[in-house]
């Protein structure tokens, strides 16, 4: 069973980032890309942001008896697959979560301008993702 107080922190601390990342966006792609250390703030705040999306969809998959991932795109399938998402969300989370890895795993490599062009539809979704898991926790909570 899954335990909603700690989904709902996750969940807290993902939307807080979703926030500061939104905030904190250049107006233009321009001052972006000059601005190495909004890069750095949008990119911590983006993969903060991931990574508790992702923690989220093991724990409730697992929990729930519903499988354990593989991979990240695996624990959005799963969700998708038992109605917690949408399939079209979890292909876009699946898209977010490559953009966390390459945050995460080739920081200094990060090409800023796709960062600014994905960044979005990443924080779009992960809002979305938000949603969708509180009200799903809200229904499978209620007796």
């Amino acid at each position: 069973m899954t335990d909603p107080p700690v989904v709902l922190r996750k969940l807290g601390t993902l939307r807080e980032h979703v926030a500061r990342a939104s905030r904190r966006r250049p107006s233009s792609v321009d001052a972006f890309l000059a601005d190495v250390d909004a890069q750095d703030a949008l990119s911590m705040s983006l993969l903060v942001a991931v990574q508790e999306a992702v923690d989220v969809a093991f724990h409730v998959s697992t929990d729930e008896g519903w499988g354990v991932p593989a991979s990240y795109a695996e624990s959005f399938e799963i969700l998708a697959r038992n109605g917690v998402l949408t399939d079209r969300l979890a292909k876009t989370m699946t898209s977010t979560s490559a953009l966390r890895n390459r945050l995460a795993h080739g920081y200094a490599s990060v090409d800023a301008a796709r960062l600014w062009a994905e960044l979005p539809a990443g924080l779009e979704a992960l809002t979305d993702f938000a949603t969708r898991v509180a009200v799903w926790l809200g229904r499978s909570a209620s007796p």
